[in-house]
């Protein structure tokens, strides 16, 4: 359901839980922003715009280049649901600046898989049922991404400890883990991650 925010300015309606990010923007509207050149490396394809120093990667990556798979969870660092990969490395979209990747590549949900086929991962997670609902998968594929692409042969251990900054309001974990062993199995048969 959609509510109403935005000062009570007619025809403006936005996503509850953007509204707190909104409303942030529009108090330093007038005061000076810096801005930058952010050059990057984003799926697989350089890239360069101009970002505002405090505009953070989360909004970056769905305001500006439309990339919508990566998700606003908490806002806050908590749920891992923004999870993208920085130089492979599992990265709170939510927590960092958009100016900080400068010089990185940058990985999101949509860099996975080619040519019409599912990355070990998105196969892992169709197959063995990962997901519920589906909102936090975008994260927890992200990072088990990163983790098979760092450690293509994990143990349990390691994976509990990869995915254990993202949290999933509907499962127990157990299809989750399942997925990315799944995964590992078809990496071995040499289907990317």
């Amino acid at each position: 359901m959609r509510k109403r925010f935005g000062g009570g300015v007619p025809g403006v309606t936005i996503e509850p839980e953007n509204a707190k990010r909104r409303a942030a923007n529009a108090r330093i509207q007038g005061t000076r922003r810096l801005a930058r050149l952010l050059e990057c490396r984003l799926n697989g394809r350089d890239r360069a715009d101009a970002v505002a120093d405090n505009i953070l990667l989360l909004d970056y990556l769905r305001e500006k280049t439309g990339l919508t798979g990566t998700k606003t969870g908490c806002d806050g660092g908590e749920c891992g649901a923004c999870t993208v990969l920085v130089d492979d490395r599992p990265t709170l979209s939510c927590l960092t600046l958009a100016a900080t990747v400068a010089g990185k590549r940058v990985d999101t949900i949509e860099s996975l898989g080619h040519d019409g086929q599912l990355s070990a991962v998105q196969r892992g997670f169709h197959e063995k049922l990962g997901s519920q609902c589906g909102y936090c998968t975008p994260g927890f594929v992200m990072a088990s991404a990163g983790l098979l692409r760092r450690n293509p042969n994990p143990s349990d251990e390691d994976i509990i400890e990869a995915l254990g900054s993202n949290i999933c309001r509907c499962t127990g974990y157990v299809k989750i883990i399942e997925a990315v062993k799944h995964a590992i199995a078809l990496g071995k048969q040499g289907v990317a991650p």
